[in-house]
């Protein structure tokens, strides 16, 4: 693993510590995590499909949850 060295202002590195405190995890190890969660996943730049449209789920009242768990609601589906 690389080392690097970050300057950060005193009010962020005062939040980085009681954020790692309250955690129980050290500042890199959060850094890191912040890191990767703002940077993506270099495999997935976008996320899948199941992650972009997760907010969609449940967002129409009156339908089913799952429109495949009945087979009527599938009918003529790629035809």
């Amino acid at each position: 693993m690389r080392t690097i060295t970050l300057k950060l202002p005193d009010h962020l590195a005062d939040r980085l510590d009681q954020s790692a405190a309250a955690a129980k995890t050290t500042r890199s190890a959060l850094v890191r995590a912040a890191l990767e969660k703002s940077l993506g996943d270099d495999k997935t730049e976008n996320g899948s499909c199941f992650d972009l449209a997760g907010d969609l789920m449940g967002s129409i009242k009156g339908l089913p949850a799952d429109l495949a768990t009945n087979p009527i609601h599938m009918e003529g589906f790629g035809r």
